[in-house]
């Protein structure tokens, strides 16, 4: 049985309000989280994913808060990322009535983290983000791709870590990733259409759930994400900003042959 093609919106969530730019930058403020998740429930959304970029401290009890109000009011899943650092960070936004946690810098700079929170939670809560951008090395015949062509990233895509994407993706499904959020620095924001290239290469490397991330500008740029390899599509600033529907994007989908809810 085909599964069905989830839409997500996702929600960056700045201090308690939900921010939008390019390339995680220019951020400008795009409403309330609480209310935003709610109509996003209401228009027919299959989950909602919430990213906190201010991932400090002082960021943690905000985020916490929005998640609870938000998990009072919208009933459909919740994925959480964004600071969370520790087994701990991730039983607290649990408790606040997140389904799913996303980790990304954390699990680069402990890969072993993404096994005690599979271990302590099950890999259907762990969603492994991954931040990735295309990488040429010079060399004396000119600019020239290595390995895969595609690096992971941190800080907004703003630092290279050296790790090829592709064995990252590898790694993280052994280790236990339930579901890879797989977002393109390269297209993040521009709203010119999903890295398909990328995507296809990720679903090469692994069988868990791929959702992808990082470009949509209107409706018929999902359908080909899902035939790339993508199991659901995510977009942030075409939802918040009215430029596409979620029904518009179901509707797409459905008429390029794909299973929707």
């Amino acid at each position: 049985m085909t599964l069905a093609v989830r839409v997500i919106p996702c929600l960056d969530v700045d201090d308690g309000r939900v921010v939008k730019g390019v390339n995680f930058r220019n951020l400008r403020d795009a409403g309330d989280p609480v209310e935003l998740a709610a109509r996003y429930g209401a228009e027919g959304a299959d989950e909602l994913t919430f990213l906190d970029v201010t991932a400090s401290s002082s960021g943690r009890s905000t985020m916490v808060d929005v998640v609870r109000r938000t998990a009072g009011q919208v009933f459909i899943p919740l994925t959480v990322g964004g600071g969370v650092r520790s087994v701990a960070d991730v039983d607290e936004l649990l408790r606040a009535g997140a389904d799913k946690c996303g980790v990304n810098t954390a699990a680069i700079a402990d890969p072993e983290l993404i096994d005690r929170i599979a271990d302590r939670f099950g890999n259907q809560v762990l969603v492994l983000s991954i931040d990735a951008r295309r990488v040429c090395e010079e060399t004396p015949e000119g600019p020239a791709r290595s390995g895969s062509g595609f690096e992971v990233t941190t800080h907004g895509g703003r630092r290279g870590t050296g790790i090829d994407a592709i064995e990252w993706i590898l790694e993280v499904t052994r280790r236990g990733a339930g579901e890879i959020l797989l977002n393109s620095m390269d297209a993040d924001g521009t709203e010119r259409g999903f890295d398909l290239e990328l995507i296809r290469a990720a679903r090469a490397a692994t069988t868990v759930p791929l959702i992808a991330s990082g470009g949509a500008g209107a409706a018929a740029h999902f359908p080909p994400a899902v035939e790339a390899g993508a199991d659901a599509v995510l977009a942030a600033s075409i939802f918040h900003f009215g430029t596409v529907r979620i029904d518009e994007v179901k509707t797409e989908l459905a008429q390029a042959g794909h299973s929707v809810r």
